[in-house]
C-alpha cells in the first residue's frame, strides 16, 4: 500500500479501505488531484479525492455511510472513520454555457480520459493504492519545473469554467510557479468570460490569494492580467491603480492578520473609509470583517489629520487627538493602524509617534464609556437635570479626560469634574 508522508496516517488509511473494498468489488479507483500534488510538493495533504471506473449507485451499494453530494456529476462522499471523501465516477464534459457547469456529462471507463477534462496538469494526476503515478500530461514534470500549465488547450480550459483563471493565479502564488506561455496569453484572451462567473466563487479565490503565503505575487498577477476589472462586482482597482499601489503593498505578505492585510490594500489602493464598506460589500465579504477594516481605515484618516494639524502645544496635543480616537473607533482598529503604519514605506504620516502612541495606548485607563466609573444616571441626579443630548456630550468628554489621565476613573472625582464641565458651560451660555 502506497506510504503518505503529508498525509494523516488514519485518513490515508481510511481513503484506503475505501479504494481496496472498489477494487475488490471488480472496479478501478484512484487517489486524484490535490492530494497528489500536495504529496509530491512536500506540502500537508489536508483532504483526498477518489476517481474510480464505479457509477454512483454501485459506490453507494458498497458503502453504508455516503451522502449523494453530487450525483448527477458521478459524485458521491463517502465517510469512512469520520473522514469525508469525495468519490467521483470517471467522466466527460462538454458544453459549458454559463462558463461553469457542464451540459453533458458522460461516465467512461478510462481513467486518462477523466484527467483529461481537468484544468492543470499539476492536478491532473492520480495514483493508485501500489503507489504507481498515472500521469499522462506530464504533471510530476510541471510539479519538479515549477509551472503551470493547462491541460490541452488553454482557451478551452478557460472557457469551460472562467474561474480557472483565477485558479492559475492562486496556484501561481501560493505555490510560487510561473505560468507557461501558452496558458498565460490563454487566460488574456479569455479574461472576459470571468464576468460570467458568481462573485462568491470569486472571492474565495481572491481571498485565497490575498491571504495566502505570497500575496504581493498574486496581486502583481491580477493587475498584470485585468482579471479583476471583468468581474461582476464593481472592481475600482485598475490594473494601473494596482501596479501603482505595490510600493505601499511590500510588506503585505508579512502581516498575520487577514483584515489587516485587506486594510492594506484598500489603504494602499486610496480607498476612503466611507467606501470602504460599499466595496467590500459588493464582493460579498462578511460583516465582521466590513466593519473591521472600515474602522481601521477610519482611524487611519483621524491619525493622518491628528499628523498634518501641526502640533499647537506639541506632543501633548497629538496624544489627546489619538486618544480621542480611540475612544472614537476603538483600541483594534488603533492597534490596526499602527501595525499597518510600520508595514508602510517610509512610515506613512505621524509615523515618528508610532512608538509613543503603542505606549499610550497601552496606558490608557478607560477605553469605552463601560469602564467609566459613574453612570448617565448618576451625572443627571448629580447635576438634577433631565437626561438629554447634554449627557452623551458631557459622558464622552469625561471618558476622554480619564483616558488621557486629567481625573482619576473614580465616582466622585468624576462627578467633581461634571460639575465644573457643566458651570462653564452654562457661564458661556450666559455670556452670549
Amino acid at each position: 500500500m502506497m506510504n503518505w508522508k503529508m498525509a494523516d496516517p488514519l485518513m490515508a488509511e481510511a481513503a484506503g479501505r475505501i479504494m481496496v473494498r472498489l477494487t475488490e468489488a471488480g472496479h478501478e479507483a484512484y487517489w486524484v488531484g490535490g492530494c497528489i500534488r500536495d504529496e509530491l510538493l512536500g506540502r500537508p495533504v489536508n483532504d483526498m479525492d477518489i476517481t474510480t471506473s464505479a457509477r454512483p449507485e454501485s459506490v453507494m451499494s458498497l458503502f453504508p455511510k455516503c451522502v449523494p453530494t453530487g450525483l448527477q456529476h458521478g459524485t458521491v462522499t463517502v465517510l469512512e472513520a469520520g473522514f469525508p471523501f469525495e468519490v467521483t465516477t470517471y467522466r466527460t464534459e462538454s458544453g459549458y454555457a454559463d462558463h461553469r457547469r457542464p451540459e453533458n456529462v458522460v461516465f467512461v471507463k478510462d481513467v486518462k480520459e477523466d484527467l483529461r477534462r481537468r484544468d492543470f496538469t499539476i492536478n491532473a494526476i492520480c495514483m493508485g493504492l501500489d503507489g504507481a503515478l498515472i500521469d499522462p500530461f506530464g504533471g510530476a514534470e510541471d510539479l519538479r519545473r515549477r509551472l503551470i500549465r493547462c491541460v490541452g488547450t488553454a482557451e478551452e480550459r478557460f472557457d469551460e469554467d472562467a474561474l480557472r483563471m483565477l485558479r492559475c493565479v492562486r496556484f501561481a502564488s501560493t505555490l510560487d510557479f510561473r505560468v507557461a506561455k501558452n496558458t498565460w496569453r490563454g487566460l488574456l484572451r479569455r479574461r472576459d468570460g470571468l464576468a460570467h462567473i458568481a462573485v462568491e466563487r470569486v472571492f474565495a479565490e481572491l481571498t485565497r490569494i490575498v491571504e495566502g503565503p505570497r500575496p504581493l505575487r498574486g496581486l502583481g498577477m491580477l493587475a498584470r492580467s485585468g482579471l479583476l476589472a471583468r468581474g461582476k462586482a464593481p472592481f475600482p482597482w485598475t490594473g494601473e491603480r494596482l501596479a501603482a499601489a505595490a510600493a505601499s503593498l511590500a510588506s503585505i505578505g508579512e502581516l498575520e492578520s487577514a483584515l489587516l492585510r485587506w486594510a492594506l490594500l484598500l489603504h494602499a489602493l486610496g480607498i476612503p473609509a466611507a467606501k470602504a464598506e460599499a466595496v467590500l460589500r459588493a464582493w460579498t465579504f462578511p460583516g465582521a470583517t466590513r466593519r473591521g477594516v472600515a474602522q481601521v481605515l477610519r482611524f487611519r484618516e483621524a491619525w493622518t489629520a491628528a499628523a498634518e494639524a501641526g502640533p499647537e502645544d506639541g506632543p501633548a496635543d497629538f496624544r489627546r487627538r489619538f486618544l480621542a480616537a480611540v475612544l472614537a473607533f476603538g483600541a483594534d482598529a488603533a492597534e490596526g493602524w499602527l501595525t499597518l503604519l510600520t508595514a508602510l514605506p517610509g512610515g506613512g504620516p505621524g509615523a515618528g509617534h508610532a512608538l509613543a502612541a503603542r505606549r499610550w495606548l497601552r496606558e490608557m485607563p478607560v477605553r469605552e464609556l463601560a469602564d467609566l466609573a459613574v453612570t448617565g444616571s448618576d451625572l443627571a441626579s448629580a447635576l438634577d437635570k433631565r437626561p438629554g443630548p447634554w449627557l452623551g456630550q458631557l459622558l464622552q468628554q469625561l471618558l476622554l479626560a480619564a483616558a488621557a489621565g486629567d481625573v482619576f476613573n473614580d465616582r466622585a472625582a468624576l462627578i467633581t469634574i461634571a460639575k465644573r464641565m457643566n458651570q462653564h458651560e452654562h457661564e458661556e451660555d450666559a455670556g452670549r
